[in-house]
């Protein structure tokens, strides 16, 4: 079994040829894609696969924890493989959506008593990334 079948299997979700495509693809593309990009991507791999299935598929990785939507821009919804608590930084310029980790004091806030459970959080940070800034010095 591989490992994003695994990764289905643990989360209580029934591998499909089309789930286990989208997880292996979300697990080997750090790159926080859209619906789109998948779609565009796993398109020629797999000729009947429709962008309402991405849709709905995503979806149901989202509802069972298998992996996060970010809506770190406001416009796009991007998925996330990695579930464990972290940060995410957003170019302005360029769109890139970079992992951050977390300190200790960000994955708690003090303010928060013990008696508080925390099921969810997002941290996000948007500017300009360092090779958008080297590429407007050298403008």
């Amino acid at each position: 079994m591989n490992t994003a079948t695994q990764h289905l299997v643990k989360c209580g979700i029934r591998p499909s040829v089309q789930r286990v495509a989208i997880m292996n693809y979300l697990i080997g593309h750090n790159t926080h894609p859209t619906v789109d990009t998948i779609f565009n991507d796993l398109r020629p791999e797999i000729p009947t696969l429709s962008r309402t299935t991405v849709y709905n598929t995503l979806q149901l990785l989202v509802e069972h924890k298998a992996v996060n939507a970010l809506t770190i821009d406001n416009h796009t919804v991007h998925y996330d493989a990695i579930t464990s608590p972290h940060a995410h930084f957003m170019c302005c310029k360029c769109g890139k959506i970079i992992d951050l980790k977390l300190t200790h004091e960000q994955e708690r806030p003090s303010e928060l008593g013990p008696d508080f459970k925390i099921n969810n959080m997002h941290l996000d940070y948007i500017g300009v990334c360092d090779e958008c800034v080297r590429a407007a010095r050298e403008k």
